[in-house]
């Protein structure tokens, strides 16, 4: 089983296959995260974004990484919070289940995730976490290193406290 790695800091720094992207259903760029890599990775992304046209909520796609440390970046919107009676457990669990398959046929070997759906889009973290670190752990036998990008100590020691509490049962 691939190893399971939670930090905090920043995913645009990440030296690994490939980073996924909490992104926009249209791959246009935005606030948090998705601004955030889009800018660390230059124009080039962007336009490769502008090719593929959109992506649904729970969906991923995947481009180059342009100036970033990794080979690739997967692309997936995560679902807005409404207070989780409108299918939105099962769309985030589909942004990181569709991540880790897309990753495994593109023959990507460490991916870095970032807390998809948390920050403007509302997502409660823990239950959001929880979301992340099951799926993360049914996917970790397909990949030398999984990792958790935290961005704040709070968001790390959620994801800390969660994990632990998900892997002494497994």
């Amino acid at each position: 089983m691939g190893r399971i790695v939670i930090k905090q800091g920043d995913i645009t720094r990440e030296d690994v296959d490939v980073i996924v992207n909490a992104a926009n259903t249209g791959l246009k760029g935005g606030g948090g995260v998705d601004g955030a890599i889009h800018r660390a990775a230059g124009p080039s992304v962007l336009e490769e974004c502008r090719k593929i046209g959109g992506c649904g909520t729970g969906e991923a796609v995947i481009t180059n990484a342009g100036k970033l440390k990794a080979k690739k970046i997967i692309h997936t919107p995560g679902p807005v919070w409404h207070g989780g009676s409108s299918g939105e457990p099962d769309e985030l669990r589909n942004c990181y289940k569709n991540s880790f398959e897309l990753a495994k046929e593109n023959g990507q070997r460490t991916i870095a995730f970032p807390a998809i759906s948390t920050g403007i889009y509302g997502y409660p973290l823990e239950e959001a976490t929880r979301i992340a670190i099951d799926e993360g752990i049914k996917h970790a036998g397909d990949f030398d290193e999984v990792r958790y990008i935290c961005f704040s100590p709070d968001d790390y020691k959620v994801y800390q406290g969660v994990y632990k509490e998900l892997s002494d049962g497994s």
